[in-house]
């Protein structure tokens, strides 16, 4: 017999017996009702007949759970009702475990291979967690009912976890969950009259019913934490509440708000204070870029009603003014302000000994929880002879004071995008190389084509489908040799800048000694509370990963150290729904949510409506008259999937979108808001409008049509 017929007979099967229970109303029997109604019926029968009625209790209770026919919680307790505490207890245990490994099978058998083959990408990380710690997961599922019990069985039938292990850690995991049902039951059956509600026996076993999640849930918890930790000896008392080790924006962010709540917090940075953003980062870049943007806007005076101006500069004086600015910026990170606020600000490289101690400069501090925000640096990919140049990276960058004549930028994502038109405008002939099909990875392919666009009218070389393979010295000349379709490249260049991402810093202070895990991308492995394997370390910023962005930074810390100081009593899961990102090339490009590409690839039923900019009358007035919005919309509706802008101020222009998914504002509601004219912001009103265009009521207005000449005669 084939699969296909196996699956059919068994679907047959199951839906039988489904409509046979329905159809005879058999889930009458299974309410509280009918429970004390033949209460003294079953017990008899019972007396009478103990085998047989714990048989027939054993294959009913088996087949409704097999069946996940709604029924087993009153199954529960009529058995601690009827036969007593222990003796319940056995049977319900196997019944339950058998019956809920029962619906296991049959849901693995019908589904698993279509649902693993139809969501293969997005299932594995789930997989992956499922054959790493899967017993743990539905042990701590079995213990803390989040989820009904015949969910649970389903939803585990389709992923790899063995059947022996699902038998045993159910067996296991629901035995406490149902001794209290059991409990409540035995306390059901003693009821002989309405004052019997109040009962103390009874009230105490609906006591339980009710603590029994979060009592669970804090057991998990509890030994989980004790089991991680019982090898480190704990210290009688503690220096600090928190310490921090890093002083990025995830750094400063933990230890100001452990300092606004009164907490002792210690920060340790080993270089400068304000991490990479605000030394080799975020400032510095969009410093320079601000420069270079003033630039190009000379070479462009004449479309401007002036005459045509050259405007004369040295490179080495911009560099500066990036480091003034950086200056100006400073002091909101600088040790000052933190220690103000009761930070102990400290410079040394950190050590962490256990999940208790940090070692620095000499000191052993001893605290309750720890932060690792250690940030990532440039990752240089190992190219044959790159190491032989002085290459340049978003670190060293800051230090050039002559601009390069021929710049070889490797890499085409934010930092290598944004770096290849500042240069290109300030006029070193600049060759861009990235391996991928386009540029700008994450995005829409329109919106990589134009943004290549733009840098190839400002005599950038764009070279897609390149990949690096070594660097030459020929003749005190440097050569980047390249493969593209199978044929060699030469780049002949005097500086190359390698922006091909970042990796995280996770070794060099103490993580691998106290075995904490990192995850495949290498960035620190945490949980939804940003907790690692040892659980009263936690991580935060470029180290902890998804995003590698500051702002992301920054609101992952304040879970981090939130749940770092009050986690006893009270997590929070960190909240990744709405996540910003902008490039600040010309024209800049941002968005949040789902992009085209993202909807496609995962097959999420979508709308995409398109403003041009072109037609936004303060663009025109800009002469920033190019450019879109997009927005992705489910269809027929206006809740925003995600948004995509491309033009000037796109980062700025991003916030009402990022506002509107967050607290779930549709089109509507942005099209129904006035916004001042004219402005850049606008446009987004303008994109409203173009979704609700799309969604005219055409009957409607027919019979509108029809009112309105009635009206006229």
């Amino acid at each position: 017999m084939s699969g296909r017929w196996k699956k059919t007979l068994v679907i047959i099967g199951v839906a039988t017996l489904v409509v046979l229970f329905f159809t005879f109303d058999l889930q009458r029997y299974l309410t509280l009702a009918e429970l004390k109604a033949r209460q003294a019926e079953f017990q008899q029968f019972y007396g009478a007949n103990r085998l047989l009625t714990l048989g027939l209790y054993f294959v009913l209770y088996v087949l409704v759970t097999a069946l996940s026919l709604p029924g087993a919680a009153v199954m529960t307790l009529a058995g601690g009702a009827l036969f007593g505490f222990l003796p319940a207890l056995v049977v319900v245990s196997f019944a339950s475990t058998i019956g809920a490994t029962l619906a296991f099978l049959v849901s693995r058998f019908l589904l698993r291979d279509w649902v693993q083959n139809r969501f293969r990408d997005r299932l594995a990380a789930i997989n992956r967690g499922i054959e790493k710690e899967g017993a743990f997961y539905l042990f701590t599922l079995r213990l803390v009912p989040l989820f009904p019990f015949f969910v649970i069985n389903l939803v585990m039938g389709l992923t790899p976890m063995r059947t022996l292990t699902f038998y045993w850690v159910s067996q296991v995991g629901m035995l406490a969950g149902t001794a209290v049902y059991i409990n409540a039951g035995t306390q059901l059956g003693q009821i002989e009259s309405l004052s019997g509600i109040l009962s103390p026996g009874l009230l105490l076993s609906f006591v339980l019913l009710g603590v029994f999640p979060l009592l669970a849930r804090k057991g998990v918890d509890f030994m989980k934490k004790r089991t991680s930790l019982k090898v480190f000896p704990r210290p009688k008392g503690f220096d600090y509440n928190l310490v921090v080790l890093g002083a990025g924006s995830a750094g400063l962010v933990s230890s100001y708000i452990a300092a606004a709540v009164k907490a002792k917090v210690a920060l340790i940075e080993k270089h400068k204070m304000g991490g990479d953003c605000l030394n080799t980062g975020c400032v510095p870049s969009k410093a320079l870029i601000r420069s270079a943007k003033l630039l190009a806007y000379g070479r462009r005076a004449e479309e401007f009603g002036f005459r045509k101006t050259e405007t004369e500069f040295e490179f080495g004086a911009v560099m500066e003014r990036v480091q003034r600015v950086v200056g100006k910026v400073e002091p909101h990170d600088s040790v000052e302000r933190y220690a103000s606020l009761g930070v102990d600000c400290i410079q040394g490289e950190a050590h962490i000994s256990s999940p208790y101690t940090v070692e620095v400069n000499g000191r052993t501090l001893t605290t309750r929880s720890i932060i690792v925000a250690t940030g990532a640096s440039p990752f240089v990919p190992p190219i044959p002879g790159l190491d032989q140049v002085d290459y340049l990276t978003s670190d060293n960058l800051w230090q050039l004071r002559e601009l390069p004549k021929r710049l070889v930028v490797l890499g085409g994502g934010p930092i290598g995008c944004e770096m290849t038109q500042a240069f290109a405008r300030f006029g070193a002939q600049v060759t861009q190389v990235e391996m991928a099909p386009q540029i700008m990875g994450r995005e829409d392919p329109d919106v990589a084509a134009f943004v290549r666009q733009r840098f190839a009218a400002e005599g950038v070389n764009v070279l897609t489908e390149h990949a690096a393979k070594q660097v030459l010295t020929e003749g005190g000349e440097h050569i980047l040799v390249c493969e593209h379709q199978g044929e060699q490249v030469r780049v002949p260049f005097d500086r190359i800048l390698v922006a091909v991402g970042r990796r995280p810093n996770v070794k060099g202070f103490g993580l691998e000694e106290l075995g904490v895990r990192l995850s495949e991308r290498g960035t620190v492995e945490t949980d939804g509370f940003l907790r690692t394997n040892v659980p009263n370390i936690f991580c935060a910023g470029d180290v902890a990963g998804p995003y590698q962005f500051t702002h992301t930074a920054g609101h992952q810390a304040w879970y981090a150290s939130v749940n770092a100081l009050f986690g006893d009593f009270k997590k929070f899961p960190v909240d990744y729904r709405v996540i910003p990102w902008a490039t600040f090339t010309d024209p800049e490009v941002a968005r949040v949510g789902l992009n085209e590409t993202e909807a496609k690839q995962q097959n999420i039923a979508h709308e995409v409506t398109v403003f041009e900019l072109a037609e936004l009358d303060r663009a025109i007035a800009e002469g920033e008259a190019y450019g879109w919005i997009k927005i992705i919309t489910p269809p027929g509706k206006d809740r925003i999937l995600g948004a995509t802008i491309v033009g000037t101020h796109a980062g700025d222009l991003l916030a009402e979108y990022i506002l509107a998914m967050k607290h779930g504002i549709g089109l509507n509601k942005i099209l129904g808001t006035i916004h001042p004219y004219p402005t850049l912001a606008e446009a987004n009103k303008m994109a409203a409008g173009e979704w609700k265009k799309a969604h005219v009521p055409e009957k409607l207005l027919s019979w509108v049509e029809k009112f309105h000449a009635w009206r006229r005669k």
